[in-house]
């Protein structure tokens, strides 16, 4: 998968050598909001907001990433629907790895819950407006994908 030049968010500072990490996300709404990832990077910090999602595993495919993702996540069973859109977003991890993230974005469907899927302590889910979820994202790349969501969906 290659990145689409023009899709790209965040600064990159020439002096880092940046991880390249491909990962897919989705957008699943329900009742008018969608679920989100509430990781609570540092204990007693307020948490960062996220699509579900993350890295590919060597031999899996996007969808196949996604659907494992939600769930360690979540502990939300989907399925991927259809590509929305691609984009790269450049940060620094908490970890303080430099990283590009090169990011497939889905939507999805609920098909159910297993809260044993769920192994990430550090993420709850909570259910947010799309427009909330605009405002308050961590990563520019994932405001853009619900946009771009809801553009779609009109």
């Amino acid at each position: 998968m290659k990145p689409d030049p023009q899709l790209r968010f965040g600064a990159t500072e020439p002096s880092l050598a940046y991880i390249e990490r491909q990962a897919a996300f989705g957008i699943v709404e329900l009742d008018g909001q969608i679920a989100i990832a509430a990781i609570t990077v540092n204990p007693g910090d307020a948490p960062v907001f996220d699509l579900p999602g993350g890295g590919i595993d060597p031999g899996e495919t996007e969808t196949e990433a996604l659907v494992r993702e939600f769930g360690e996540e979540t502990g939300l069973q989907v399925a991927a629907e259809h590509l929305l859109v691609r984009a790269t977003q450049t940060f620094i991890n908490p970890n303080g790895r430099p990283v590009n993230n090169h990011g497939a974005f889905y939507a999805a469907t609920l098909t159910g819950e297993d809260p044993e899927l769920k192994i990430e302590a550090d993420h709850e889910l909570v259910w947010m407006t799309p427009q909330d979820f605009v405002r308050r994202a961590r990563h520019e790349a994932q405001a853009w994908a619900v946009v771009v969501w809801l553009r779609r969906r009109v």
